[in-house]
């Protein structure tokens, strides 16, 4: 068998519109509404577990603040300093790993943004109450709405894979997803990149997607 040139990152942009929605549609109307300056809400904090999409609408909310010609400004694990002036909407990602200094950073920056009326989004993974951080940035981080992200079930998860087959132009059978959901990794952007893979080999080799081919990308993807 020839080498698989794997490459299971997942890189399509996160949009607000390819997030599998699942059981978070208050969540999504309280962004879109958010962006298009439809409600007053400037402060969002989101928690979940690792895969559940919070990473996805912070980034898709960032892209589409872009989109509409807004300054804007993602960060993972750190604070941006913005020392030429505050963007119109910061993303802080994964904000359990802030340090001492950075925390402070953010506290300051919380309400910098609430001074000047740029929309802040903050994501972790617990809320605000359960985060190890300074008492006075949890506090703040609750002020705003807070949300918790729901991953999706195994059953949505399947309606995503399928669709997402769809959407490249062939069937996934059954026992393919059911296969890939058992021995793959859990989060969907994972998933999805298996099946981009699967279908990037079965197109070399000519064969429909099946459990044995998959097999052999999640195979070639372990070592």
């Amino acid at each position: 068998m020839s080498q698989l040139a794997l490459d299971i990152s997942h890189k399509s942009v996160p949009t607000l519109d390819n997030f599998v929605v699942g059981r978070n549609p208050e969540l999504l109307s309280a962004l879109r509404h958010a962006l298009t300056g439809s409600s007053s809400e400037r402060s969002f904090y989101l928690w979940g577990e690792t895969g559940c999409g919070r990473s996805h609408l912070l980034q898709a909310c960032i892209h589409a603040a872009k989109q509409a010609g807004r300054n804007t400004v993602y960060a993972r694990g750190s604070v941006p300093r913005m020392d030429g002036g505050l963007a119109d909407v910061v993303a802080v990602d994964d904000v359990e790993q802030l340090d001492d200094a950075t925390q402070v950073a953010l506290f300051d920056l919380y309400n910098r943004m609430r001074d000047s009326g740029g929309m802040l989004l903050v994501s972790g993974l617990a809320s605000p109450l359960h985060l190890t951080l300074r008492d006075d940035l949890r506090t703040r981080l609750g002020w705003g709405l807070v949300y918790q992200v729901h991953g999706l079930s195994d059953e949505e998860k399947a309606e995503a894979l399928a669709k997402h087959a769809q959407e490249k132009g062939f069937s996934l059978p059954p026992e393919v997803t059911q296969y890939l959901l058992r021995h793959g990794r859990r989060d969907l952007p994972s998933l999805m990149a298996a099946l981009d893979v699967l279908d990037k080999h079965s197109l070399r080799l000519k064969r429909a997607p099946s459990v044995p081919l998959l097999k052999e990308v999640l195979q070639q993807k372990g070592n």
